[in-house]
């Protein structure tokens, strides 16, 4: 997505502050599935779409108490919560004062304007990457959908626990007895999306090929294993330098906010995916590989 498509998107949301609207149809608005909007909106801006719309929401419900007689009820429906004390706990929470205390002189409120965003080139470098091409690939993999919400959640376990889940269950060592010792890498799979989803796939496993054992992998598809294709794409393709998954969140916010800004590579829709190599360099936590093509 492209800095432009952001501030479209943050031009929509200010248009219908008032209306019954979420990250979903924001995303709509731009012709964008929920979980690639989610996920660059939050990497780009450092909040989620539907944190954005709630922050400018108790800003202007502040202003509007403090300068009209409009009622904490009145203002609690208008700016669409369901109740006088869900609004009234989530206005404490952003401004540390009460709605009622906010109608008097003096009352402490936090200000969150409209974002307007600035591309500011810095330094003289990008990052480090190389560009791949890859045919079209078959994975064996455990699936599960995760809501697209969950994207950029640094308090949400949902898919780390699914890993821990599955090497517990020993389910990912059943998948790589499948290949020859010393090409037993696991792949992170994040499924292309279409534009009303609101979940994403994602998998863990192993790539197909000559070196994985056929009739292991039959057996497996027989037993909640699944088959996940993903077509021919090229890819940008980024170390994750680090002790834990927190670098990977890094990796994705410098390829929006540094490396398609300078590069003119967007991201497409099909497959992205982390490698976990089992026998990878010092220092690496796994490789990403983003689909891309020039904007």
């Amino acid at each position: 997505m492209s800095m432009q498509l952001i501030q479209q998107a943050i031009h929509y949301m200010e248009e219908h502050i008032y209306e019954d609207i979420n990250y979903t149809a924001v995303a709509k608005s731009i012709h964008m599935s929920n979980y690639n909007f989610h996920r660059t909106f939050s990497f780009i801006v450092g909040m989620t779409a539907n944190e954005y719309i709630r922050n400018r929401r108790l800003t202007l419900a502040a202003q509007e108490l403090q300068s009209t007689d409009l009622s904490v009820i009145d203002a609690a429906f208008k700016y669409g919560y369901e109740s006088p004390e869900s609004f009234s706990k989530a206005f404490t929470r952003f401004h540390g004062s009460t709605p009622k205390q906010a109608k008097k002189l003096g009352a402490k409120l936090h200000l969150f304007n409209p974002l307007v965003i600035k591309i500011i080139t810095e330094g003289g470098s990008i990052m480090n990457y190389r560009m791949e091409h890859r045919e079209a690939q078959q994975f064996l993999a455990l699936v599960r959908a995760f809501p697209s919400e969950i994207v950029n959640d640094e308090s949400d376990r949902s898919i780390p626990d699914f890993w821990t889940e599955c090497f517990d269950k020993n389910l990912v060592e059943r998948m790589k007895r499948l290949r020859k010792e010393g090409m037993q890498d696991i792949y992170g799979l994040c499924s292309p999306t279409r534009e009303n989803e609101t979940h994403f796939d994602y998998g863990i496993g192993i790539i197909l090929d000559e070196n994985t054992d056929t009739e292991g992998a039959k057996k497996l598809l027989k037993n909640g294993y699944t088959l996940w294709n993903a077509e021919p794409a090229d890819y940008a393709v980024f170390k994750c330098i680090g002790t834990d998954s927190d670098c990977i969140g890094e990796t994705w916010t410098k390829f929006y906010k540094e490396f398609s800004p300078q590069t003119g590579y967007v991201q497409t829709d099909d497959t992205d995916y982390e490698i976990y190599f089992e026998k990878g360099e010092k220092d690496l936590f796994c490789e990403l590989w983003v689909p891309v093509k020039k904007a």
